[in-house]
C-alpha cells in the first residue's frame, strides 16, 4: 500500500517546531494536571473520610448509651453500599463514596450487635471542588499551550525568516548574481555573539565574495589574453597574405584564420560574462531572419538546411544577436550532427534539429561547456556557449533536448522568443514593415553568424561583430 504524500508545508521547520512545542506543552500540562488533581483529590477525600469516621465514633458512643441517633446516622440504613455493609458485618470499620438520593455521599460504617451502624456525610461540595479544580487545570493548560505556541512560533519564525533569506541569496548566487549577499547584521560585529544562522550567513557571504573574485580574475584573464593575441594575429594574417600561393600558404592562412576566430569568440564570451552587453531592440519578421541565416550558412559552408514555417510571427529582438544564435545552432547541427538539418518556425519558437547521435548527456544535464566536445569533430565547444549567452541577453529561452528514437533521434535546440503583438490598425506605431529590416545586409554580414567553431570566413564575421559591438 502506497504511503500518502503529506503536504509540502508539513516539512517546514516552523510547522515541525510548532508540533514539537504543542506536544511538549500538552505532555507537561497533562503531567502537572494529574499531579495536582491526585494531590487535591486525595486531600479532599482524606478530610471527608476523617470527618465521617469522627462522626461514626460519636454515633457509636450514642448507640452504646442507648440514646437516639442523629438524622445522618442509623443501623442498617437504606442506601448503604453492600460492600461497606458486609465489611461492618465482619466486625471492621470503613468508608466509601457513593450516590445517595442523587448526591455524592461519604459513608462510614462499623459493627453494632451483628448489624451495621453507619453515618453519611454530604460529599457534593468536595466533589464540586474537585470538578472546578479539574476545569481550572484544563483551561489553564489550554491558555498556557496557546501562549507558548505563539511565543514559540514567533521565535521560530524569526529564525526561519533568516534561513529563507539566506536560501534566497544562495539561489540568486547560483543563478549568476554574484553581488548578492545576506548581510546579516550579526556578522558585522565580531564581538557580538552569533547563532548558527548567522554563522551560515557569514560563510555564504564569504564564499560568494571568494567565488566572485575568482570568476572576475578568470574573466579578466580571458579578455586580456584575447586582446593581447589580436595584435600579433593581425600581423601574422597580413604576413600570411604575402606568402606565395601553394598548399603551405593555404595551411598557414587557414590556421591563422581559425586562431583569429577563436580569439574573437573568447572576446565575445568575456563580454557576455561581464554582463555589459546592450541590446538594440526592433520589430522583425522571424521567418525572414531564419531564412536569412539559412542562406548565409549555405553560402559560407556549402551546407543545406531545410526551412519549415508552421506559423509566421513578428518578434521584438536584437537582429544581430538573434542571427548569431540561430547561425551557431545551424552550424553546430551540420558540424556535429547528421543531415537532414531542419529549421522550423512556429510562431515565436524556432527549432533546429539534426538527425545525428544527439547532444551528449553532460550538455543536457548542465548546458554547454567551453572547450568540451565529444563528437570527434573540429571545434572548441564555444558555439553553443555563445548561443546560450546571446539568447539570455535578448531575453529568449534556449533549451537543448534529444528527439525520441522512434522519431529518428537527433539533437533538438528550441529557441523561444517573446512574441510581438502588433498594435491595432491605425496606430502610428504600425508604420514601417519589419519584413524590410536588414535588406542591405551582405553575405559577409550573415556569415559572421555561423558556428563559433569558426567555419566559413571568420575575418568577415569578426569584423562585422566588432562594428556592432565594440570591445571594452
Amino acid at each position: 500500500m502506497r504511503r500518502p504524500r503529506l503536504p509540502a508545508w508539513t516539512a517546514t521547520l516552523t510547522w515541525k517546531a510548532a508540533v514539537f512545542i504543542a506536544v511538549m506543552c500538552c505532555a507537561l500540562a497533562a503531567l502537572l494536571g494529574v499531579l495536582v488533581h491526585v494531590s487535591v483529590a486525595g486531600q479532599t477525600v482524606k478530610d471527608s473520610r476523617d470527618k465521617a469516621l469522627t462522626r461514626l465514633g460519636e454515633v457509636g458512643r450514642l448507640y452504646q448509651a442507648g440514646e437516639p441517633l442523629p438524622r445522618f446516622a442509623g443501623v442498617d440504613p437504606p442506601g448503604l453500599p453492600e460492600s461497606l455493609r458486609a465489611l461492618a458485618l465482619r466486625g471492621e470499620s470503613g468508608t466509601m463514596v457513593s450516590e445517595y438520593e442523587g448526591r455524592p455521599t461519604m459513608w462510614a460504617a462499623g459493627p453494632a450487635d451483628g448489624r451495621a451502624l453507619a453515618v453519611k456525610v454530604d460529599y457534593s461540595q468536595s466533589a464540586d471542588t474537585i470538578d472546578r479544580l479539574d476545569r481550572s487545570i484544563l483551561g489553564s493548560s489550554v491558555l498556557a499551550i496557546g501562549a507558548t505556541l505563539l511565543v514559540g512560533a514567533f521565535a521560530v519564525t524569526r529564525i526561519t525568516r533568516r534561513l529563507h533569506a539566506t536560501a534566497q541569496v544562495a539561489g540568486r548566487i547560483s543563478a549568476g548574481d554574484l553581488d548578492a549577499r545576506v548581510d546579516d547584521p550579526r556578522t558585522k560585529d565580531p564581538s557580538r555573539p552569533q547563532d548558527e544562522v548567522a554563522v551560515v550567513a557569514g560563510a555564504l557571504d564569504t564564499m560568494a565574495s571568494s567565488l566572485q573574485r575568482k570568476l572576475q580574475t578568470e574573466q579578466r584573464f580571458t579578455a586580456d589574453v584575447a586582446h593581447e593575441l589580436r595584435t600579433p594575429l593581425t600581423g601574422l594574417s597580413a604576413a600570411a597574405e604575402l606568402l606565395p600561393e601553394g598548399r603551405p600558404s593555404e595551411l598557414v592562412r587557414d590556421r591563422v584564420s581559425a586562431m583569429r576566430g577563436l580569439t574573437e569568440d573568447l572576446l565575445e564570451i568575456s563580454r557576455l560574462d561581464a554582463g555589459t552587453e546592450r541590446v538594440d531592440l526592433d520589430v522583425h519578421d522571424l521567418v525572414s531572419l531564419a531564412e536569412r541565416v539559412v542562406r548565409a550558412s549555405a553560402a559560407t559552408s556549402g551546407t543545406s538546411t531545410e526551412t519549415r514555417v508552421l506559423r509566421a510571427a513578428a518578434v521584438e529582438t536584437d537582429k544581430r544577436r538573434l542571427e548569431r544564435v540561430l547561425g551557431n545552432l545551424v552550424a553546430n547541427a551540420h558540424k556535429h550532427g547528421a543531415p537532414p538539418v531542419v529549421l522550423t518556425v512556429d510562431g515565436p519558437v524556432v527549432t533546429v534539429r539534426d538527425h545525428g547521435a544527439g547532444y551528449p548527456a553532460y550538455l543536457l544535464a548542465s548546458g554547454p561547456q567551453r572547450f568540451r566536445t565529444e563528437s570527434g569533430g573540429k571545434g572548441h565547444g564555444l558555439g553553443l556557449t555563445i548561443a546560450v549567452g546571446q539568447a539570455e541577453v535578448i531575453g529568449a529561452e534556449l533549451v537543448f533536448a534529444n528527439a525520441p528514437a522512434e522519431e529518428g533521434g537527433g539533437a533538438v535546440a528550441r529557441l523561444t522568443l517573446p512574441e510581438y503583438v502588433r498594435p491595432a490598425e491605425g496606430d502610428p506605431d504600425t508604420e514601417g514593415d519589419p519584413d524590410t529590416e536588414g535588406d542591405a545586409a551582405t553575405e559577409g554580414d550573415a556569415a559572421r553568424e555561423g558556428d563559433a567553431d569558426t567555419e566559413g570566413d571568420p575575418d568577415t564575421e569578426r569584423r562585422t561583430d566588432r562594428n556592432h559591438d565594440k570591445d571594452g
